[in-house]
C-alpha cells in the first residue's frame, strides 16, 4: 500500500495510484467507491480522487456506482514486455511447441517472491488452474518460479524469502526453507525444475529458464499438462526435449535482436532546407 516509500524523491500520490489499479482482479472486477478505499488503505475522498483521475486517464471506468479497469491498463504491462522484444521473439516458438506437445505453454518473470506470467499460448483443456497474462503465483511453488529463484544470487534468494517470511508466508508447500534452497541447487545444477501439482491438484509442469545476450536469465518457460492424463516420465521424456530446445531457439534469437546496430537519426528541417 501508499507510504512504503522511504526515499526523497518517493511520489505518494503515485504509488497510491497504482495501489488502486492493483485493488482489481479476478475476485473483484467491480468495486464500488467505499470498497476500492477499504482494500486500498485510504480515505473515501483520496479514493475518489484517484478514481476519477484515472477514468480521466483512460483506465477506469464507472456505471451504476462501481468502478472496473478498462483494456488500456493492459498499455502498461505490454509496454514492459515490448521493451524487452521477447514476446515478438517468443510467440512463434511458443505456438510450434504447442503444436508439437499438443499441450500449453506460458513465459513468466519473476517479480519479488511471485512470478508473473507474461505471455502464453494455451490449447483447451480442462485443467484446475486458469492462467492469463499478468496472472501472479508464488514462485517457489511453480517450475517457472524455481527456475527463476535458482538463477539468483545467493544474496537475491535470501531476501526474496525474507520477503515471503516477512508476510508470514512459508517458502513453498510442505518445505522448509533449507530444502527449498537444496531443491534449487539441483535445479541450477540440471537446468530445469518440476512442479508436481504443487500449485493446484492435478497441474503438472516443467520449465526451463529463457537467457538473454549475455546469459542472464531473464524468463522461464514451461509446458503444463493435466496429471491425470500425463505422467511425470512422459513429461520429462517427450516434452522436456522440445521445451529445452524452444527455449534455447528463443534465446539465441533475442541475444541476436539485442545485438542488433541501433542507430537513432534525428531529422531537423531548418529554413532554406528543401525536400530535393
Amino acid at each position: 500500500m501508499a507510504g512504503r516509500g522511504t526515499g526523497p524523491d518517493f511520489v505518494e500520490a503515485l504509488a497510491r495510484g497504482l495501489d488502486v489499479l492493483a485493488c482489481f482482479d479476478r475476485a473483484h472486477p467491480r468495486m464500488s467507491l467505499t470498497e476500492v478505499a477499504a482494500a486500498a488503505g485510504l480515505a473515501r475522498p483520496t479514493a475518489r480522487r484517484l478514481l476519477l483521475t484515472l477514468e480521466e486517464l483512460g483506465f477506469v471506468r464507472s456505471a451504476n456506482g462501481t468502478f472496473s479497469l478498462t483494456p488500456k491498463v493492459l498499455s502498461l504491462g505490454m509496454a514492459y514486455v515490448g521493451a524487452l522484444g521477447l514476446w515478438d521473439i517468443a510467440r512463434p516458438h511458443l505456438e510450434t511447441l504447442v503444436a508439437r506437445t499438443g499441450e500449453s505453454s506460458s513465459m513468466a518473470q519473476l517479480d519479488g517472491s511471485d512470478i508473473v506470467y507474461v505471455a502464453r499460448v494455451a490449447v483447451p483443456k480442462l485443467i484446475a488452474l486458469r492462467v492469463d497474462i499478468g496472472a501472479r503465483f508464488p514462485a517457489a511453488q511453480t517450475s517457472q518460479g524455481k527456475v527463476l529463484l535458482a538463477a539468483l544470487s545467493p544474496g537475491e534468494l535470501a531476501a526474496t524469502l525474507a520477503e515471503r517470511s516477512r508476510a508470514g508466508l512459508p517458502p513453498g508447500i510442505g518445505r522448509s526453507a533449507e530444502q527449498l534452497q537444496a531443491e534449487l541447487t539441483q535445479v541450477r545444477a540440471r537446468g530445469w525444475a518440476l512442479a508436481d501439482e504443487e500449485l493446484a491438484p492435478g497441474v503438472r509442469s516443467v520449465a526451463v529458464p529463457v537467457r538473454d545476450g549475455d546469459g542472464l536469465v531473464r524468463a522461464a518457460m514451461n509446458v503444463t499438462v493435466h496429471a491425470a492424463e500425463t505422467s511425470t516420465e512422459r513429461l520429462l521424456g517427450e516434452h522436456l526435449p522440445l521445451l529445452l530446445r524452444a527455449a534455447g531457439d528463443i534465446s539465441a534469437d533475442w541475444a541476436l535482436w539485442q545485438s542488433r546496430p541501433h542507430v537513432e537519426i534525428s531529422l531537423q528541417r531548418t529554413t532554406g532546407d528543401t525536400a530535393g
